[in-house]
């Protein structure tokens, strides 16, 4: 078993967007108070979960290794893939390439994060690809390259946003490929209409044929069935509809929702165990607006916010309110277009948008990488505007 000696253990389980910023603005704001962090996640390289659909289409992201973007902020990096959590010795256990270990804490940030669901719908698990990771990426693109001689047809299940900017990246960078978008609401239905009816242009410009207002019930080797019994030729079937976390914190006795998240009070403490934060998409927080939906928009300032409450209780004083409210909803429509609806802090839309080349620039902006952001917050400790979205947060250190 592997123990942390000296000073507040805070352990931080999972190096996303959420968890990665947490690990490094934690050690910043505890260090003079003892904190010691350690960051724990199954891959050393770092995963720009933003980018996924870009892999999937065949380009390269840069190689953005965990270590090497931790040089300097005195974390612990432990490779390992969390394979349970003892909230009442406050241990976490880890399946890590050397074997299994135990890593101790005095308090826990779990930013484990949600994939999609593969396990609704009968035959996903088996037949269809998704955006999750790396490697799952990566392995619809070995998959379009082999169908694109063809002119195979390319099945996306879901008109999210995720869905949205598959399907356009794949259209663009495969034209000889038979792109379908198969979705249940209307693409962009979240979108006011100006943006809604940009979006659904440029689809039809790239030739990706919507087909809204379906009901998935299967997915097959070679088609998608739809309720009725119609199938939907499919040469390779990309999942992005509905997400799912880890069943580690219910495992654990955490209070937890419907969906298996954490439940959390106003400074991001699980209600049943205060010694664990939870962030991103596996945390259950709402606000006086409503529930916040799991995105990256989301996920970062939750992650400053439970860093600043931490150091506040290490300085014995009780965590403030998160407080968080919505700016956009970008979406890039392959390289060249993209369109940007502003939305009010319940993420509903406002009247301005953007298209075109503005908004081509505007959601590289909020979707660069995070070298810069991270590398600010190893140096400032105050009130931070995070290009990735949402309001300006304050970590309620004062």
């Amino acid at each position: 078993m592997t123990r942390m000696t000296g000073g507040h253990r805070i352990l931080v389980l999972g190096a996303g967007y959420s968890g990665m910023l947490c690990a490094i603005r934690t050690a910043k704001l505890t260090r003079r108070r003892g904190g010691r962090v350690t960051l724990v996640n199954a891959s050393a390289r770092f995963t720009e979960r933003l980018r996924m659909h870009q892999v999937a289409a065949g380009q390269e992201l840069a190689d953005l290794q965990i270590p090497e973007l931790l040089e300097g902020t005195g974390i612990d990096f432990v490779q390992g893939r969390v394979t349970g959590i003892d909230a009442e010795a406050r241990e976490v256990r880890l399946d890590a390439p050397d074997g299994a270990r135990t890593l101790p804490y005095d308090t826990l940030v779990y930013a484990l994060g949600s994939v999609a669901d593969t396990q609704a719908t009968p035959g996903v698990a088996e037949h269809a690809f998704t955006l999750n990771d790396l490697w799952a990426a990566g392995a619809l693109a070995a998959r379009l390259a082999e169908i694109k001689p063809i002119g195979g047809t390319v099945t996306v299940c879901g008109g999210g946003l995720t869905g949205v900017e598959a399907a356009a990246e794949i259209a663009e960078s495969h034209p000889g490929v038979r792109v379908v978008l198969l979705s249940r609401d209307v693409p962009g239905v979240l979108m006011g209409e100006k943006a809604r009816g940009y979006l659904h242009r440029a689809l039809e410009r790239l030739g990706v044929r919507v087909r809204s207002g379906v009901e998935i019930t299967k997915v097959l080797p070679d088609a998608v069935e739809l309720a009725g019994g119609e199938l939907v030729h499919s040469d390779a079937c990309l999942w992005t509809t509905g997400v799912r976390v880890s069943p580690l914190a219910a495992d654990a006795g955490l209070e937890v929702d419907g969906r298996g998240r954490i439940v959390v009070d106003a400074g991001l403490r699980s209600v049943s165990h205060p010694a664990v934060y939870a962030v991103g998409d596996a945390a259950a927080v709402r606000q006086g607006w409503g529930e916040i939906h799991g995105t990256c928009q989301s996920g970062i300032p939750s992650a400053a916010h439970a860093a600043g409450s931490i150091a506040r209780r290490l300085r014995g004083k009780e965590p403030k309110p998160f407080r968080f409210g919505y700016l956009h909803q970008p979406v890039s429509l392959g390289r060249g277009d993209a369109v940007i609806q502003f939305t009010r802090p319940d993420d509903t839309p406002r009247r301005w948008t953007l298209t075109g080349k503005r908004a081509v620039a505007y959601k590289e902006f909020v979707s660069a990488s995070p070298w810069k952001t991270y590398r600010l917050t190893k140096r400032y400790s105050g009130a931070l505007v995070w290009p990735h979205g949402g309001r300006r947060i304050r970590p309620g250190l004062s």
